[in-house]
């Protein structure tokens, strides 16, 4: 499990922008690329060519679970 001290460190290495935990994955705060980093044994796996792209429904109802803005 990823501890919230970590959560706060880390960010997506393509935008910058924050991360929310969803699941067994890290998924971008950005609405444009909307990238999710899996997480393998506990470790993040941080590389843009590694990560998914969610669809736009998909990260939206991820933001809104975690009280973020889908704007």
């Amino acid at each position: 499990m990823i501890s919230k001290k970590l959560l706060d460190i880390l960010c997506c290495p393509e935008t910058k922008a924050d991360l929310v935990l969803e699941g067994n994955s890290l998924v971008s705060t950005d609405k444009e690329t909307r990238r999710c980093y899996r997480i393998e044994d506990d470790i993040p796996i941080m590389l843009i060519d590694e990560s998914e792209q969610l669809t736009l429904e998909e990260w939206t109802k991820i933001m809104k679970k975690h009280g973020k803005t889908a704007e």
